[in-house]
């Protein structure tokens, strides 16, 4: 039986409680949107399927059957098909461009550095098959282990580990340009 933090809680909400949703939702939406904004690449989309997670929580929580996996592995594999789902109605469809903020660092060279480093990964990311984003997003971003991230994903962890390695590969090969400034795009790449 899997011990689950949030059991109680979706228990709670499958009897209607409002409360207990909204603690549901301050404890997980920060993660699910840096999930969904990393698969998407866009932070408005990211928001609607932040939104679409929650709803789904709150409609579907009188089902949940607590010791089968930990509701936050359902809660991921919630957001992972719902981005799975936006990116099939937009495929060839391309990217907005990320909206430039005005930076307030106290070193604007290093900042633009950083900035145009961290732009390289998310552009390398965005080319990666689903799959491999995925799996790299739940590992490296979201910080799920192989196990609950297999889970998440539906697949063995074998299968993960496979996934892992195959993007891995190719955003080393897409970041190369990045390694030699010690950029962290680099460590990414070869962790």
């Amino acid at each position: 039986m899997v011990e689950d933090p949030d059991a109680g809680l979706v228990e709670a909400t499958g009897r209607g409680d409002a409360e207990a949703a909204s603690r549901l939702v301050a404890r997980h939406l920060p993660r699910m949107m840096a999930l969904a904004r990393r698969m998407l690449g866009d932070p408005a989309e990211a928001e609607d399927v932040a939104q679409d997670v929650f709803l789904k929580v709150w409609t579907q929580a009188k089902r949940w059957q607590p010791g089968a996996a930990k509701f936050e592995t359902w809660l991921h594999r919630v957001a992972i098909n719902a981005c799975y789902d936006r990116l099939r109605k937009k495929r060839g469809v391309p990217l907005d461009e990320v909206d430039e903020r005005p930076d307030s660092a106290p070193d604007p060279e290093q900042a633009l550095g950083q900035t145009q480093t961290a732009r390289a990964v998310e552009a390398a990311l965005q080319t990666l098959p689903e799959r491999q984003r995925a799996a790299i997003t739940l590992c490296h971003y979201q910080g799920l282990g192989n196990i609950e991230a297999a889970a998440a994903l539906e697949i063995s962890v074998e299968a993960l580990e496979s996934l892992l390695a195959r993007g891995r590969r190719a955003l080393k090969e897409k970041l190369r340009h990045l390694a030699g400034a010690g950029a962290p795009a680099a460590k990414l790449a070869q962790a």
